[in-house]
């Protein structure tokens, strides 16, 4: 296993490089910058911003300079704010944003895995196709229309829930963004439990757990399960990162103070250093959790580590 991990590691190493070096490159050659404003800067103060934050060298050595910042775990300094650099305003609103997407996870995880299975016990039954429904709403709806639409029915209509804000950091304002960013998530992991957990349901050696008079839950937690859970591990990579990624939207609708807010801001006011920052923390943050992915997957199918 650790040989495995130590090859999955190198192998994201240049996948990390490569995704750096686009993203600088394509933000620095874009057109405008945050200097540009409506009013135009004076030639002597614009010069000396770009010699303040190193914008007069050429762009390879900038690049490497942001490299070596990198490395060092500097992400670079924010154009639009002095007081922070780009690391410091992710730390702020890091732990926002790892609750509510953590949570989310979770909470896709817990349902789609149990709409799944309950779902492949009941194969083309009523309870099946009640599930099968709600999943495709799920998967049809995005979720900057379906958050304004529960709003407005569970805040303000029923008033049972917060509308947005974190206030104190309570379930109760947590609830809403997190069904959210969960609810797209939940049904395509349940659709992929339920496919996998039927094929498994199928297979020689349930038949013979049956033959036994296993009974059906042990059957579906003892035996089942595990091999079930192979496909939905390997989407649970890409889920954490659409999920964090996906927070930008919902952040910005419920009003929470995250790394999704930041990241818009800096949109807007063309603060490329944290726009790029952003960028590559989430990129290196999806590879992190993409790796830890591929060692879950390696230790439901020992199979993988030959490969």
């Amino acid at each position: 296993m650790l040989r495995f991990a130590f090859h999955r590691l190198l192998t994201a190493i240049p996948v990390v490089l490569i995704a750096v070096t686009a993203c600088f490159f394509i933000l620095r050659l874009a057109p405008g910058g945050p200097f540009d404003m409506e009013r135009a800067l004076p030639p002597q103060i614009l010069e000396n911003l770009r010699a303040h934050y190193h914008l007069d060298q050429p762009l390879l050595a900038q690049y490497f300079s942001y490299l070596g910042g990198l490395v060092q775990g500097d992400l670079g300094p924010s154009f639009t704010s002095d007081d922070f650099s780009v690391s410091q305003q992710i730390m702020i609103g890091l732990p926002y944003t790892l609750i509510l997407g953590g949570g989310a996870f979770l909470l896709a995880i817990v349902v789609g895995l149990a709409a799944g299975i309950y779902g492949a016990l009941y194969q083309n039954k009523a309870p099946d196709y009640v599930i099968a429904g709600v999943i495709m709403i799920g998967l049809v709806v995005p979720n900057f229309l379906v958050a304004p639409v529960l709003q407005l029915v569970f805040g303000l209509k029923l008033d049972w829930l917060p509308v947005g804000g974190w206030g104190d950091g309570s379930p109760r304002f947590l609830v809403l963004p997190m069904v959210v960013l969960a609810l797209p998530h939940a049904a395509r992991i349940s659709r992929l439990m339920r496919g996998s957990m039927i094929e498994v349901l199928n297979a020689n050696f349930i038949r013979t757990a049956r033959a036994k008079g296993i009974g059906a839950r042990r059957m579906v937690l003892g035996h089942a399960l595990r091999p079930a859970l192979t496909p939905v591990v390997s989407y649970l990579g890409p889920a954490a990162g659409y999920l964090l990624t996906g927070s930008i939207v919902v952040e910005q609708i419920f009003g929470i103070p995250g790394i999704g807010r930041y990241f818009i801001q800096a949109a807007l006011n063309r603060d490329y250093g944290m726009v790029l920052g952003t960028v590559v923390f989430y990129m290196i943050l999806i590879v992190v959790l993409n790796l830890l992915v591929d060692l879950a997957y390696a230790w439901l199918d020992p199979k993988v580590r030959t490969r």
